[in-house]
């Protein structure tokens, strides 16, 4: 716009230069009065077309446009000349002092850079010696811990040739003149002093009957009637017990067990151990003695081929039993090779969240051992929720039997079986829970309990029997705990 309006002036003032200019007034068609002012072109004889009028204004616009880039690069030159007769005027010293500053500057951060990173270098040697000498303190615990393992095997060899040699009767004779022994009784050790003064001690060994050995046990003491081995109804469960509690948040709930059926290189005391929180749930802790599981020391940790999921998990006659993540199928994985033994696929049943216990996790499949073997837990679309039980082949994993209960799945916490029996719990997170029903295999009948049972950390996710110990295993909330319980008599 105002290129056309510098067109018309320039016209203006030619036709003004020119002399030619003609200033009209008249009436138009309506009756309006208008004004006409004409000016004669200086240079052109007649009117040009439209296009090179539009080329014309064009080319003005871009005169203006390069006189205002000129105008701006003249304003800054002379805004810097400005600012250094400033400088001069008032006695400032220029450039190459200046520089100089600036690379005092740049020195002095470079210098605070350097500083830091001594300073985190120092805190990182610092670090890593303190890592050394965590490293030299477990390696010394380690070193402490198998020389007690080397020596309580050596006791339990000879303890094992003492207890071989008793039961052969070939007891250990004293090289002294032998002395009447009492009826019944057969003399195995004397202490021979010589000619020192004291009293002779002489130990006996008495013939027991089998069947009380049996009947008291290996404790050594007469077990009551809902302690013995028989089976019955569960009528008591006790306090809970703490034993370990887990370290980090992968241990909020898991699962822990022992071998009711242990055998070689594994003892009743040998533990394992699963943190089940994450994704990829594949180590097993091992702890050989009860000891380093309280202490939190394994003596070795298992990769899992594939990862489980749940807490469902039992070890039984030397394997581990568990659920593959994200599947229905069931594996043997032999805690002594290391290897998979075994893997079946249950037919139908829920995982993965279909038909869990109340408090989640998905518990949809779960593994029990009893007096009586094997067994797994879980749901299936037919049943509707229902619980199912199966008992298992411990080598094949194939289902010998199954029976479907009336007990929705969903609406308990947990369950467990003993002697043939399941039972279910109330609720995690009560700590006055209850265990609420029980179904009785034998008879293919349910009922209703009110046996209590506490939650002392208030979100229980693992609750198994151990046969054995004749003890409820509990992983109540980071917490690993056992309940000791009471059976009625049949």
């Amino acid at each position: 716009m105002p290129a056309v309006q510098l067109l018309l002036l320039a016209c203006l003032v030619g036709g003004v230069g020119a002399r030619t200019a003609q200033f009209q007034k008249a009436n138009d068609q309506s009756g309006r009065c208008q004004y006409t002012f004409r000016v004669a072109s200086p240079s052109e004889s007649s009117c040009p077309e439209q296009d090179q009028a539009m080329s014309a204004i064009q080319g003005l616009q871009r005169d203006s446009r390069d006189q205002r880039a000129t105008l701006e690069a003249t304003k800054a030159r002379l805004s810097s000349l400005e600012a250094v007769l400033h400088r001069l005027t008032s006695g400032q010293p220029t450039g190459p002092l200046e520089a100089q500053q600036g690379l005092q500057k740049e020195l002095e951060a470079l210098r605070r850079e350097r500083e830091q990173l001594e300073t985190q270098t120092r805190e990182l040697e610092s670090a890593f010696s303190n890592l050394v000498r965590d490293k030299s303190a477990l390696e010394e615990e380690k070193r402490q811990l198998q020389a007690e393992n080397e020596d309580l095997a050596r006791r339990l060899e000879s303890s094992s040739q003492e207890v071989a040699s008793l039961r052969r009767g070939q007891c250990p004779q004293a090289h002294s003149s032998s002395q009447d022994v009492p009826s019944g009784s057969r003399e195995v050790a004397k202490w021979n002093l010589e000619n020192v003064d004291f009293q002779e001690l002489k130990s006996e060994l008495t013939e027991v009957p089998a069947s009380q050995i049996l009947k008291e046990g290996l404790s050594g003491h007469p077990k009551s009637e809902e302690e013995g081995t028989g089976c019955g109804e569960l009528v008591w469960v006790g306090e809970p017990v703490t034993l370990r509690t887990a370290e980090t948040i992968t241990g909020k709930y898991g699962v822990w067990m022992r071998d009711p059926q242990a055998a070689y290189p594994y003892t009743r005391e040998t533990t394992w151990r699963i943190d089940t929180v994450g994704t990829d749930i594949r180590q097993v802790f091992e702890y050989d003695l009860s000891g380093q599981f309280t202490q939190g020391y394994p003596s070795k940790v298992h990769v899992l081929p594939r990862p489980l999921e749940s807490t469902g998990a039992v070890v039984y006659r030397g394997s581990l039993y568990f659920q593959a993540a994200e599947s229905r199928t069931l594996l043997r994985y032999d805690l002594r090779t290391e290897t998979l033994k075994a893997e079946k696929e249950i037919p139908g049943a829920g995982y993965h969240g279909q038909f869990p216990y109340s408090w989640g996790g998905y518990t949809d499949i779960d593994l029990a051992v009893d007096e009586t073997g094997l067994w797994v837990i879980y749901s299936t679309e037919a049943a509707k929720g229902a619980i199912v039980l199966s008992k298992l082949n411990p080598e094949t994993l194939e289902l010998e039997q199954t029976w479907e209960t009336n007990i929705r799945k969903q609406s308990v916490a947990n369950a467990f079986i003993i002697c043939g029996t399941l039972y279910t719990v109330s609720s995690y997170s009560s700590p006055d829970a209850t265990v609420n029903f029980a179904y009785d295999t034998g008879t293919g009948s349910s009922k209703a309990l009110t046996v209590p049972f506490k939650n002392r950390y208030k979100y229980s996710s693992m609750i198994d029997y151990n046969p054995l110990e004749r003890k409820l295993f509990a992983w109540d909330n980071f917490n690993m705990v056992t309940y000791d319980i009471k059976l009625s008599r049949m």
